[in-house]
């Protein structure tokens, strides 16, 4: 998901507009510039041209900016730190491809700072540096809040310990299991969270299915949860699963009633994955689509390769 859409929808707009010029093929640059978000030579090649048609580096700049933040490169970001402090000596409004008031330039260059500042483990800088974002452009706001959300849950997951003597039910009979009788042999659990209710959890089944089957062959724990135990939701959840087929990976389960695990983990959203190691500390929790997730994964086997999708289940 992208964090600056309004940013980059008002700009493609204006030059969109701006496309009816002669010189098409220097708008076709700059906006190619801003919309690029394939692999990095891709983007080397859209840089490249962009200088041949003689876009302004504060424009490169700033397309370098959004293609490294849509992507969640975090430390990316945090290395065009030098760069956007040089670019701040020479700006001008009117070389910028996404900026209609310095403002929202100084706010963006404050984010980086944050971004550098929380790279570095400076909370203090990277708070100092976010509200001041905040402060300068508050309708950016929704891009500079999922890292102060980030920060805060893995604040709260620092503290958390997964009791693997907890017993949970099975979705599919009336069978009862504990976390530490499915993590024998295994290296590492996965908790797969999900609701039949959330259109998004149904839609990435056949991802998460993927991935399942992928990483219980390199010897994880393979645990789906569903959050909600009225009735009707494990008739839904049953139904929904029936087209996938009667050999799904992993064991699936319903999440505890009385100290559900969804609670202690600050789960809000489906689906969401969490990551247990063996002593019960958690090394990840968030969405299945998040870099971070593969990133957290390779720390455990650096053969892991995140699987692709057959186009028809797409």
């Amino acid at each position: 998901m992208r964090r600056f859409t309004l940013l980059l929808v008002t700009a493609l707009s204006l030059h969109s507009a701006a496309a009816q010029d002669p010189n098409k093929q220097r708008e076709t640059a700059l906006d190619d510039l801003l919309s690029e978000r394939g692999t990095a030579e891709d983007f080397a090649a859209t840089i490249t041209a962009a200088r041949k048609n003689s876009i302004s580096e504060q424009a490169i700049l700033e397309g370098m900016f959004l293609y490294h933040v849509d992507r969640e490169e975090d430390d990316a970001v945090a290395a065009l730190l030098p760069a956007f402090l040089k670019q701040g000596e020479d700006f001008k409004l009117t070389d910028s491809a996404i900026f209609s008031v310095k403002e929202d330039w100084l706010a963006v260059v404050e984010y980086v700072r944050a971004i550098a500042a929380l790279h570095k483990g400076d909370r203090a800088e990277f708070k100092s540096h976010i509200t001041e974002a905040f402060w300068l452009s508050p309708r950016q706001a929704a891009a500079f809040a999922p890292h102060i959300e980030r920060l805060r849950l893995n604040d709260a997951m620092s503290l958390v310990k997964i009791d693997f003597t907890t017993r949970l039910a099975s979705l599919m009979s009336a069978d009862e299991v504990t976390l530490a009788s499915l993590m024998q042999g295994k290296k590492t659990l996965l908790l797969h969270f999900w609701a039949p209710t959330s259109q998004e959890a149904e839609q990435s089944l056949p991802d998460f299915i993927s991935t399942a089957t992928t990483l219980e062959n390199k010897g994880f724990s393979i645990i789906s949860l569903l959050t909600d135990h009225s009735p009707e939701n494990v008739i839904a959840a049953n139904k929904l699963l029936l087209p996938l087929g009667p050999k799904l990976p992993g064991t699936w389960l319903i999440d505890n009633k009385q100290t559900p695990l969804h609670r202690t983990l600050r789960l809000q959203t489906y689906p969401l994955i969490v990551l247990v190691a063996q002593d019960g500390s958690v090394l990840f929790n968030g969405d299945p689509s998040d870099d971070q997730f593969w990133r957290a994964l390779q720390k455990i086997d650096p053969e892991i390769v995140r699987p692709s999708i057959p186009a028809d289940e797409k």
